[in-house]
């Protein structure tokens, strides 16, 4: 597995792909990807408060893979970051689950790092 970044302690919560705990498109996340009607947990994307993103100072990006810790087994692994949350939030992460799957809670305490993709090595044939 690719080593692991320096880390932070954050809040985390999940939410489901619908108007009322997104905006009025759930289904298109803030970096344009398209959301599965049939997602669940499993697909492993996550939301970053916005103060966490490196377009606001932060040291995550789109795309990034990151890994959280101190969840639950299910919960806990390296997801990859696609979506954003709303702007009054600050130092917060957002697993995105199925409402069908009833997963509900808030963790504080949780920890997260940016997990360094391996860099790809040009070698002759």
């Amino acid at each position: 597995m690719p080593r692991r970044l320096p880390g932070y302690k954050v809040t985390a919560t999940v939410y489901w792909a619908e108007p009322g705990q997104t905006d009025s498109d759930p289904l298109i996340t803030a970096d344009n990807s398209r959301i599965k009607r049939n997602h669940s947990s499993k697909d492993r994307w996550i939301a970053l408060s916005r103060d966490m993103l490196k377009q606001n100072g932060g040291k995550f990006k789109y795309g990034d893979l990151v890994h959280v810790s101190g969840i639950s087994p299910k919960l806990d692994g390296v997801y990859v970051l696609h979506d954003t949350m709303n702007r009054r939030l600050r130092r917060t992460i957002d697993l995105l689950v199925h409402k069908d799957e009833k997963l509900y809670g808030k963790w504080d305490n949780v920890r997260i790092s940016r997990v360094a993709k391996p860099e790809l090595q040009w070698q002759a044939s």
